[in-house]
């Protein structure tokens, strides 16, 4: 587990091009974090790094947008919808185990259909003075994801 400060949303959106490059086809991120507190600014700093062109809308009630466009594709989810129930009729592991890097917002209410290894990032508003200060917490499962987040936080 690493955690990281980030003092605006350029600097959370530079963590997420910083990211891009050390992912891999099947790749999932799991941002937890309450409204507003940079989950999806950094998902376009993902898209960015990605090479994705395409401008990066949250997918509140489109549940997922498919961005495809880049070095691989982009399936940015926002779950929070299914809070009732229904991610198992999505074919959530068809995107979980395709070809691109799925980001899951709200990933609490589909986390019976999560792969076993994800990169969970925790977003906390700290705000101080009117500053959108936030501190991230980057939680690792698995192999492939604790090698991600050592050399992401080496890069610092």
């Amino acid at each position: 587990m690493a955690k990281i400060g980030l003092n605006n949303p350029a600097q959370t959106m530079a963590l997420g091009e910083r990211l891009a490059p050390l992912l891999v086809a099947g790749d999932v991120i799991v941002l937890n974090g309450d409204l507003g507190a940079g989950k999806t600014t950094f998902t376009k700093g993902v898209a960015k790094g990605l090479g994705i062109q395409r401008v990066i809308k949250s997918p509140t009630f489109t549940i997922i947008r498919e961005y495809l466009d880049g070095r691989l594709p982009l399936y940015h989810m926002d779950v929070y919808r299914l809070e009732a129930g229904g991610g198992e009729d999505l074919g959530l592991e068809e995107y979980f185990e395709g070809d691109g890097i799925s980001v899951v917002e709200w990933a609490e209410f589909v986390a019976d259909e999560l792969p076993s290894e994800y990169l969970a990032i925790t977003f906390n508003r700290c705000d101080q003075a009117g500053e959108e200060v936030r501190s991230v917490t980057l939680e690792p499962h698995g192999g492939h994801f604790e090698q991600v987040v050592k050399e992401l936080v080496e890069h610092e």
